[in-house]
């Protein structure tokens, strides 16, 4: 299975605060961008901003909240987000393990010159 990789989405992710921010999200169900500022070390109007990206991506979305928007989660474009982190992990390793065969390769050519220099 090819997952197609959202650069917007990881780009929004990319950012430690963001990040933070979803986390909190997903442990606390939901939050207000007061509610984040205050276990976040950035002020409200930052936390605002960045809600602001996530959204934008999908991540989170809004509901009214009396005079400001609480924000959860998207499921299921945080469950897409967690396949192409799968998908992109996936490409790595055979990647690496190509990588290992390789080198293991070239070890074996190098210990078997090696022993029939001995010889």
């Amino acid at each position: 299975m090819t997952v197609a990789i959202d650069d917007d989405l990881w780009s929004a992710v990319g950012d430690p605060t963001r990040r933070r921010m979803l986390d909190l999200l997903l442990t606390g169900g939901a939050g207000t961008a007061t509610s984040l500022s205050e276990q976040l070390p950035v002020t409200r109007q930052a936390v605002a901003k960045h809600l602001g990206v996530l959204d934008r991506v999908g991540l989170v979305h809004a509901t009214p909240y009396g005079r400001e928007k609480r924000y959860q989660v998207d499921d299921e474009q945080f469950g897409r987000a967690v396949d192409q982190l799968a998908a992109v992990g996936a490409a790595w390793d055979a990647r690496l393990n190509r990588i290992k065969r390789i080198a293991e390769s070239i070890q074996r050519t190098q210990d078997q010159s090696d022993n029939e220099e001995k010889r």
